[in-house]
């Protein structure tokens, strides 16, 4: 699927947010290919320092993180208002950019998560980015809040011509923890993020678990395959409007090479648009990053 294709599925919006997605479809090493790598930044905040930056101490250098994206061809870089701020002066125009509007801390135990809105539409503007992006908690006490600001930053930020990315994760005091990363779930959550007028979704990438006991009886009457994890990519772009939208996914924690590349590959295989992977990108020393984005990128090329 090319750029014009994609693009012809969002009809409601204006030339300027249709350039700003394009512009990221056309950077760096796997432009013109309909897929994407983005590199996000925003662990700091949400995990805490040390647990981020310590693996690879350059992490802690705000400049470090799209400077590696640039190098390795990558397609965006996102991160919150202060990482944004301390670059974009040098970025901005080189590297399409993505100013997360929401964080979290963990300082505090919580079993339904709310995020604080930390960045603004006029922030991204100010700092020439191409998107903002916002996190949702489907399965929080607090999602009919979230829900409602990403309604009204979504229609905001569409107004000056900026995309819209959603982080769709889901959490809350009735998930198990398993439940998380469940496809049921994780195909609610894409339908979510799709509904609530991402441009982007983003993800995490599902188990075969079922979580729910209503859900698991459609999956079995209607033999939905989910024992691949290509069958599972497949099944959340039926999810996000049968692949009309874009949908990316997160890398999570640090894994093995080998665990890294075969998600590409399944994400390939089942027709996503590609990867938003940070902790296994930026925790490793800079050459071994390289080499990493080398070949996931060489996957969605081939």
């Amino acid at each position: 699927m090319k750029i014009k294709e994609i693009l012809s599925h969002y009809t409601a919006d204006n030339p300027g947010t249709i350039a700003k997605l394009e512009r990221m479809f056309l950077q760096g090493r796997l432009a013109g290919s309909g897929k994407m790598v983005i590199l996000p930044v925003d662990q700091g905040f949400e995990h805490g320092p040390a647990r981020s930056f310590a693996p690879n101490p350059s992490g802690y250098d705000p400049f470090y993180h799209p400077q590696l994206a640039l190098d390795a061809g990558l397609s965006a870089y996102a991160a919150p208002l202060g990482f944004i701020e301390a670059i974009a002066r040098d970025f901005a125009g080189k590297l399409p950019l993505i100013l997360k509007l929401n964080n979290h801390d963990v300082l505090m135990e919580e079993n339904n998560p709310v995020s604080a809105i930390t960045g603004s539409v006029d922030d991204a503007l100010r700092l020439g980015c191409v998107a903002i992006g916002f996190t949702v908690y489907p399965g929080s006490e607090f999602r009919a809040d979230m829900y409602e600001q990403i309604r009204e930053i979504a229609e905001d930020a569409k107004s000056v011509g900026l995309a819209v990315v959603v982080w769709s994760y889901p959490r809350g005091q009735d998930l198990s923890k398993e439940g998380e990363t469940a496809i049921d779930v994780g195909a609610y959550a894409a339908q979510i993020a799709c509904q609530l007028g991402a441009h982007i979704a983003k993800i995490k990438l599902p188990s075969d678990y079922i979580e729910q006991d209503a859900a698991r009886k459609v999956y079995e009457a209607q033999k939905i395959p989910i024992g691949t994890m290509a069958e599972r990519v497949r099944h959340i772009m039926q999810a996000a409007f049968d692949g009309k939208r874009i949908v990316i996914f997160s890398g999570g924690a640090k894994a093995g090479d080998e665990s890294v590349f075969e998600a590409a590959r399944a994400i390939k295989e089942g027709g996503g648009f590609g990867s938003i992977i940070g902790r296994n990108v930026f925790q490793r020393p800079r050459a071994e990053a390289l080499k990493l984005l080398d070949k996931i990128i060489e996957i969605y090329k081939s």
